[in-house]
């Protein structure tokens, strides 16, 4: 049986919930590099090889304090965060990177692009009677499709992963779908156990999904290498072995613990919003990566989602007001 519901939360840290917000934002954003770093790699190799040195560098930062960490936790807990793990990471990526694969980036990122909007809904419903009601905060919605979109349509101008056989597009878009409805599940739930148990800090709680995470990569790792049975230069798995261990640091263990930090100080339909800065630096590190400057559509796109961000964060401001008032 699952705890009682919480009451309403009240979310005084605002500027510090958003701040957390842009900075999971730009960790996450380099794992979009990673598939042009590991061109060798199949994306369920990558995966697992990421989330086993998450696992691997999550327990060696628990260890020194395993039953301090650990004694809060139930089965339940145990659970939630092994469902949380598999939503979060890994089927995620896997569901993400079929997609991509198989019905091209521009109609994954018109799909998982909605993210932003199905986890500010249900932020709505949850706390209706504490934030903007769903028909306020419509408008920074649409400014968040409309800039997923623009990144769509300036992939398809480009010419960039697209799919021309129907068969493989119509299971890459249903891949997509289960991105989107993973993610989704996983932002919810994991706000959800942040609120219902805030005696575990949101470090330890990104460690413990990391340990999650890697018990589940390691059920994997033979999947993975029997997936791809190619041999590989012993300079490839060294590259391989290094850029996992620092997407393994960077994106998931500083960068999960500043997205639950964001989430726990951030009312849901706010911090749902947050999920775009993501996309955000993802596309600011491919302007890098390729040494150019961002197109007009590109420009377009990076205001739609940088004013739906504001203009949503604008909404929750007042209410946080009295929570300010001395």
């Amino acid at each position: 049986m699952s705890p009682p519901a919480p009451h309403p939360r009240t979310h005084p840290g605002l500027a510090g919930g958003v701040a957390s917000g842009v900075a999971a934002g730009a960790l996450w954003g380099l794992v979009f590099l990673a598939p042009q770093l590991l061109p060798d790699f199949g994306a369920l190799q990558q995966s697992v090889a990421r989330y086993l040195a998450y696992g691997v560098l999550a327990l060696a930062l628990l260890v020194p304090r395993w039953r301090r960490a650990t004694a809060p936790l139930g089965k339940a807990e145990w659970r939630a965060l092994v469902a949380l793990s598999l939503l979060g990471n890994l089927l995620y990526f896997v569901l993400l990177a079929s997609a991509i694969h198989a019905a091209g980036g521009a109609a994954t990122a018109l799909i998982v692009g909605l993210v932003p909007v199905v986890v500010t809904v249900a932020g709505v419903r949850r706390h209706h009677a504490s934030g903007p009601r769903l028909r306020a905060l419509a408008g920074p919605c649409v400014l968040s499709v409309l800039g997923m979109a623009l990144v769509a349509v300036d992939a398809v101008r480009a010419g960039r992963g697209l799919s021309s056989d129907a068969a493989s597009s119509i299971g890459g878009l249903a891949c997509a779908v289960g991105a989107l409805v993973s993610w989704s599940a996983y932002s919810v739930g994991n706000a959800r156990w942040l609120e219902r148990r805030p005696d575990i800090s949101s470090r330890d709680w990104s460690l413990l999904t990391g340990v999650a995470t890697g018990g589940l990569a390691l059920l994997l790792a033979p999947l993975a290498l029997l997936w791809d049975a190619s041999a590989h230069e012993p300079g490839a798995w060294l590259r391989l072995l290094g850029i996992s261990s620092a997407l393994a640091l960077f994106a998931s263990v500083v960068g999960n613990a500043f997205w639950n930090a964001a989430s726990r100080r951030l009312p849901l339909s706010l911090a749902g919003q947050m999920i775009v800065f993501e996309t955000l630096f993802a596309l600011l590190y491919g302007f890098l990566w390729e040494w150019r400057l961002p197109g007009l559509l590109e420009i377009a796109a990076i205001a739609c989602l940088l004013g739906g961000v504001l203009w949503c964060a604008a909404l929750h401001a007042p209410a946080q007001a009295p929570a300010h008032a001395g």
